[in-house]
C-alpha cells in the first residue's frame, strides 16, 4: 500500500474521471471505497474502443458528468433567485445577493465592455456570465472532499472551448456575414497581383489555424491548471500513506496536512482566477471577431 501510494497511475486515478465516487469506506455499502454510479445507458459493446488515454465511447455515466449537472443546477438556482429579487424592484439586499451582483457588474464593466466594446458587449453578457459561473462552479466542486473538478478533464474544457469558438464565429458572422468574417481574418495588404495570389491563401490558412489554436490553448490552459493543482494535493497527501511504516510518520503527517491546507488556499484562489481568465479570453476573442481591425 505504501509503495503504491506514490505510483503515477494511483495518483492520476484520484484526479481523472471515473464511473464512481471515491468515498470513505463507512459510507460505501461495498466497503471498497467506491460509490458506483448507475449505468442505465451503458452499451455492452462500446461504439468506439478506448485506449490508455482515451475513454471508450459507451454512454457511461461518470462523476464529472454528475458534477457538471450539479454546477449548472447551482448556477441556475442562484441566478433565478437573484433575478426574481431584482424583478420585484429595488436593490438586492443581503450578503449573497450583493456578492453575486458585484461579480456580475465586475464582469460587465471590467471584462466584457473593455474587450468587446460597450455597444456590442451587452449582447454577449449572458454567455460570458454563464461561462464564468459554470467554470467557477466546476472548479469549486473540486475543493469538496471526495468530489472532483470536472474542469480537470479535456472533454470538459474542450467542450467549453468549442462553445466559445462557436460564439466567436457566430459573433463575427452576425456582424460581417459568414464570408465577411473569414475574409476579415486576412489583414489588408497591398500586394501585386501574382504575389497576392501566392501569399493571401497562405495568410488565410495561417489565420484560420491561429484561430483554432487559440481555442485549443484556451481548453488546455484551464485543464492544466486545475489538474496540476489537484495532482500536487494528491501527492502531498500520499506522503502520509507512503510513510506509514516509517518512524517519522507523525512528522510527515503533520507536514503533509499543513502543506495540503496551504495549497488548498492557493487552489481556492486559482479556482476564481482560472474562471476569470477563461471568461476574459472568451470576451477578448469575441471582441477580435466583431472588431477585426
Amino acid at each position: 500500500m505504501a509503495d503504491s501510494a506514490l505510483h503515477p497511475s494511483h495518483l492520476f486515478g484520484h484526479v481523472q474521471d471515473a464511473h464512481y465516487f471515491e468515498v470513505p469506506r463507512v459510507l460505501d455499502p461495498n466497503k471498497d471505497g467506491h460509490l458506483h454510479l448507475p449505468q442505465p445507458l451503458k452499451l455492452e459493446q462500446p461504439l468506439v474502443e478506448g485506449s490508455e488515454y482515451i475513454a471508450p465511447f459507451d454512454f457511461q455515466l461518470t462523476k464529472f458528468m454528475v458534477l457538471e449537472v450539479v454546477a449548472a443546477a447551482i448556477t441556475a438556482i442562484l441566478f433565478i433567485w437573484l433575478a426574481n429579487k431584482i424583478s420585484r424592484g429595488g436593490a438586492p439586499r443581503g450578503r449573497l445577493a450583493n456578492l453575486l451582483e458585484s461579480m456580475l457588474v465586475f464582469l460587465r464593466d471590467e471584462v466584457a465592455r473593455p474587450a468587446i466594446g460597450k455597444h456590442d458587449a451587452d449582447k454577449f453578457l449572458p454567455f460570458l456570465w454563464t461561462m464564468f459561473f459554470f467554470v467557477l462552479g466546476c472548479n469549486l466542486l473540486g475543493m469538496v472532499p471526495w468530489a472532483g473538478s470536472a474542469t480537470g478533464a479535456l472533454a470538459t474544457t474542450g467542450a467549453l472551448a468549442l462553445i466559445t469558438f462557436g460564439a466567436v464565429v457566430f459573433a463575427g458572422s452576425a456582424k460581417m456575414g459568414f464570408i465577411g468574417f473569414f475574409k476579415g481574418l486576412v489583414p489588408h495588404i497591398e500586394l501585386p497581383g501574382a504575389l497576392a495570389v501566392l501569399l493571401l491563401p497562405m495568410i488565410f490558412a495561417i489565420e484560420v489555424l491561429g484561430l483554432l489554436i487559440k481555442h485549443f490553448v484556451l481548453a488546455v490552459r484551464l485543464l492544466a491548471n486545475m489538474m496540476a493543482g489537484h495532482l500536487v494535493l494528491a501527492v502531498i497527501l500520499a506522503f502520509i500513506v507512503a510513510a506509514s511504516d516509517h518512524a517519522l510518520w507523525s512528522g510527515v503527517t503533520a507536514a503533509s496536512l499543513v502543506g495540503a491546507t496551504a495549497l488548498s488556499m492557493l487552489e481556492l484562489f486559482v479556482a476564481f482566477l482560472q474562471a476569470y481568465i477563461f471568461t476574459f479570453l472568451s470576451a477578448l476573442f469575441i471582441g477580435m471577431a466583431v472588431h477585426p481591425h
